[in-house]
């Protein structure tokens, strides 16, 4: 891949490479023990601004909507998100790197049993605002009532605390909040698989949106996304396949 100066200038205006890290989904990012973001996306980021040949800074946010909506700003240069089509009006997509699943938590005696069961009128959803799974349910749910919390590492709390019917989330998310209390139970199929890519604001131009998806492909053709995973100890989802 050729870089040229006005591709550069697309990527890095300010002459740092400016990559947003969401902390709200452990399988992309989370912070070390002396509270530095690490991750697979914040790998990927340090992986393009070296190919780049210009520094990193990071962006670090709590949550997917404000990840969005730095990127979309143009606060950061590029991000690491779920593809949904409302995001596409102002952020370019790449092919997903990693297939994450989303799943409902909920209490044992729940007579909610399969996903059918829950788009029922009286069922609460809590989900993360802003987040691909809310998005998605959104549009998907037509009786039950979608609770927003301001992150998704708040939705397990917010489920138990207020007595809603449904969690929904990433698998991992969920099956770690709920970790050492008893009482609650996954039901035993995805709701939706969840395709997590990188994108650019897409005013940055289609050059530097085929530069990046390039470069994803990269990434998964030469193992490096499946190595960050092994690396960070990531289980439970799957390197997406070549496009």
């Amino acid at each position: 891949m050729t870089l040229d100066s006005t591709l550069l200038a697309a990527f890095a205006p300010t002459g740092v490479l400016r990559a947003c890290i969401n902390l709200g989904n452990p399988i992309l990012a989370g912070v070390d023990a002396q509270s530095r973001p690490v991750g697979i996306s914040v790998d990927l980021a340090g992986a393009l601004a070296k190919r780049l040949g210009v520094a990193l800074e990071l962006v670090v946010v709590d949550a997917a909507g404000k990840s969005v909506e730095t990127v979309t700003n143009e606060q950061a240069d590029v991000g690491f998100f779920a593809i949904d089509p409302r995001r596409a009006a102002t952020i370019g997509f790449t092919a997903p790197y990693v297939l994450i699943e989303g799943y409902y938590l909920v209490r044992n005696e729940s007579p909610v049993k399969t996903n059918a069961d829950v788009d029922r009128t009286g069922t609460r959803v809590v989900v993360g605002q802003g987040s691909a799974y809310d998005l998605f349910l959104s549009r998907e749910l037509k009786q039950a009532k979608i609770v927003r919390t301001p992150t998704s590492p708040a939705v397990v709390k917010t489920f138990v605390d207020t007595g809603c019917e449904v969690a929904a989330g990433v698998k991992q998310q969920l099956e770690q909040d709920v970790a050492g209390l008893t009482g609650y139970r996954l039901l035993d199929e995805r709701f939706m698989v969840i395709r997590q890519a990188m994108g650019v604001p897409i005013t940055r131009g289609e050059a530097a949106l085929t530069y990046l998806k390039s470069f994803v492909e990269d990434m998964k053709r030469e193992g490096f996304v499946q190595n960050a995973m092994q690396r960070h100890g990531i289980t439970g989802v799957s390197v997406a396949p070549a496009e």
